[in-house]
């Protein structure tokens, strides 16, 4: 497991040693719950344990789900209808696993920028942090046709333009959208197609999450100050960590608790608060619906995606120098996964030698703006693709593409960082006092 000293575990019954030689599953839960652990880390790090939760709750209750409905375009919406109206605690159901996704993706942004803020993704950790944006991208296909199965207005005409986009690759984009849709439009075979990968992507999920939880047991916890901990010995190692069990298990299941109260509260007296009252309307394709909007989650990219239009200097220029190959609608395309690319490319773009962006004057200002940036983003993706609301969402998507690509990069040469303490032994007594500090090896 980690590489930072500590007591691993030794058999001592005769089960145990058989077990241990054959299977040492025993083992590896016992180094997991004892993993040192940084004794500093905030209540920004217990959304961990929020996205297992969530991961959980929607695989459970998606299964029980899919026991009641059915993928065809005559018979899903009635299906939906059922598990609402006769299957007993189908409501609850449907309810916990449709809020139960907001949930999954506000604790997933909070994870993401928590770990843009203390650097997580620098080394050693660039490979946890790729990791993260691959679970990060197949929760949002996962969720895409998840959004899909209830087919509703907003179903059936998001699957229509999002898949269409598709089309606008050159030269491949029809041939690949035809091979997405199962066909020339959005019909039974989609259907049938978003249902199954629905239905796969979760386990791909869980098993991107194994992997994650593995490498950063590998290369040991991030931290608030970004300081590593001592590796020289065992108790150099033990004055900078806890174990995880049971300091920060406990920790974790009481920030739980207090974050499943509010997920509670909005499931049982709000419930469609997130949602959109045309997916309670049974899907025509005859009927465009005024605006198309998706969910909340994806609003930040969607405002990318419709911020380059052809009368954007930017757009114009690619143009010209493609002979046309980039038009408007696919360079909305690019601009969207390269938002998220931007994300993933980080450990590389950040030049700075300071990991926590607790030490980083100059780079906090930027950092906040950034975090306001994707929010009025989000605000943007759900207003009408007109003025003033255009050139807003112009600006934040500049401002995206900047930070990433230019701030970062240069911030990391002209910064000059505040003073940090010399090991997380230190950063603890400053924030709870020596006794404090002493108390738990007590």
């Amino acid at each position: 497991m980690s590489g930072i000293p500590h007591d691993h575990y030794e058999p001592k019954s005769g089960f145990e040693k058989w077990l241990h030689e054959r299977l040492p599953i025993v083992a590896l839960a016992y180094d997991t719950l004892m993993i040192p652990t940084p004794k500093n880390l905030n209540w920004w790090w217990i959304f961990g344990i929020v996205l297992a939760f969530c991961l959980v709750l929607q695989i459970v209750t998606g299964i029980i789900l899919v026991m009641h409905y059915t993928p065809h375009v005559d018979l899903a919406f009635a299906s939906v209808e059922h598990i609402m109206r006769d299957v007993r605690g189908g409501h609850m159901l449907r309810y916990l696993h449709a809020n139960g996704a907001s949930l999954f993706f506000f604790a997933v942004y909070v994870h993401i920028f928590r770990g843009l803020f203390y650097g997580s993704y620098k080394s050693p950790r660039e490979v946890t942090w790729i990791i993260g944006m691959l679970i990060y991208l197949c929760m949002m296909g996962t969720a895409f046709m998840g959004y899909v199965l209830p087919w509703g207005q907003m179903s059936f005409w998001g699957a229509t333009v999002i898949t269409g986009l598709f089309g606008a690759i050159p030269f491949v984009g029809e041939p690949i959208q035809t091979w997405l849709l199962g066909g020339p439009a959005v019909d039974n075979a989609t259907l049938n197609r978003f249902f199954s990968l629905h239905y796969l992507l979760p386990f791909v999920i869980a098993a991107l999450v194994a992997v994650h939880i593995w490498a950063f047991h590998t290369t040991g916890n991030n931290n608030p100050t970004g300081i590593e901990v001592r590796r020289g010995s065992k108790e150099e190692a033990e004055k900078d960590t806890l174990p995880f069990w049971p300091y920060f298990v406990i920790k974790d299941l009481f920030a739980l608790g207090v974050v499943l109260i509010v997920f509670w509260a909005i499931v049982g007296f709000m419930p469609n608060y997130l949602g959109h009252p045309d997916n309670y309307i049974e899907a025509n394709p005859l009927a465009t619906p005024a605006h198309i909007v998706p969910e909340w989650y994806f609003l930040p990219f969607y405002a990318i995606l419709r911020a380059f239009t052809s009368d954007v200097w930017a757009v114009q220029f690619a143009s010209f120098i493609t002979g046309g190959i980039i038009d408007a609608k696919f360079f909305g395309v690019l601009a969207m996964f390269g938002a998220i690319i931007a994300m993933a490319l980080v450990p590389w773009l950040d030049t700075s030698s300071v990991r926590s962006g607790k030490y980083r004057p100059m780079f906090k200002w930027w950092f906040y703006l950034l975090v306001i940036d994707f929010l009025v983003l989000m605000w943007l993706g759900a207003m009408p693709a007109e003025e003033p609301y255009a050139s807003f969402a112009l600006i934040g998507a500049t401002y995206w593409f900047a930070y990433f690509f230019v701030i970062l990069p240069i911030l990391g040469v002209i910064e000059k960082p505040s003073p940090m303490p010399a090991t997380i032994e230190e950063d603890f007594e400053a924030h709870y006092g020596k006794k404090a500090a002493e108390t738990p090896a007590e």
